[in-house]
């Protein structure tokens, strides 16, 4: 695998303890963790929450982001919020991850480019940028020329192989995984991915790798080199 290969990490903090204040306690130190193993980027995808509560624990994930990159200027990773463009243009996110319903990559761009004049430096300094960055799920084959006309930065394919909390959900396989990576747009691999099966999805040709329990469970800096290593 090459080292231009991309990390996804999607995040599910009901997974990590029965309490809410633990869970986002234990959520924010695993994003700040895979921010320092420097994942490409991390969705923040907790649909549970009202609106008041995502736009905090998004303000805090931001905030955890931009202090990093205060001391690593080339850090790369990028936050991005679950379908919610409003919550991610309030906390200066760094652009924001669509459903396969969900509005427009073109609508988002404008919504961004009009925040973007009205006010460019947030409150503690940092501006947001001109041009957000756009995930884009995509569940057949069929939907991955879509993304790329609409201008998504990259489609993430899923599901690839069966999950564990959703046996009864139709994984597509690696022959539909090839047939989305035909087309010219990073597609990133998700669904029950593990490092036993996750270099047959880059060999499948996926751009990278999208997962919630493989980072979320794992040391991620482990994660990432163990990829590297056996591709």
């Amino acid at each position: 695998m090459a080292e231009s290969s991309l990390f996804y990490y999607i995040t599910d903090r009901t997974a990590f303890a029965p309490d809410e204040p633990t869970r986002r306690r234990c959520l924010l130190e695993k994003i700040t963790e895979a921010a320092r193993a420097e994942v490409d980027y991390i969705q923040l995808r907790e649909k549970d929450l009202s609106t008041r509560e995502l736009e905090y624990l998004a303000c805090e994930a931001m905030r955890i982001i931009e202090k990093l990159r205060t001391g690593n200027r080339d850090l790369k990773t990028r936050l991005l919020i679950n379908s919610r463009t409003d919550i991610a243009l309030s906390v200066l996110a760094d652009g924001v991850h669509l459903r396969s319903d969900d509005i427009s990559p073109p609508k988002v761009r404008l919504l961004w480019r009009d925040a973007h004049a009205r006010t460019a430096v947030g409150d503690e300094g940092h501006a947001l940028q001109r041009e957000p960055l756009i995930g884009i799920s995509c569940h057949i084959p069929e939907d991955v020329p879509a993304a790329k006309t609409n201008r998504a930065n990259f489609a993430v394919f899923a599901p690839v192989f069966e999950k564990k909390d959703a046996p009864g959900t139709k994984p597509t396989g690696l022959t539909q995984l090839r047939e989305a990576c035909k087309v010219d747009i990073p597609v990133l691999a998700l669904g029950g991915i593990t490092l036993a099966n996750a270099p047959s999805c880059l060999d499948a040709g996926a751009a990278g790798i999208a997962a919630i329990r493989l980072f979320q469970e794992n040391n991620v800096a482990e994660v990432l080199n163990s990829l590297r290593c056996c591709h």
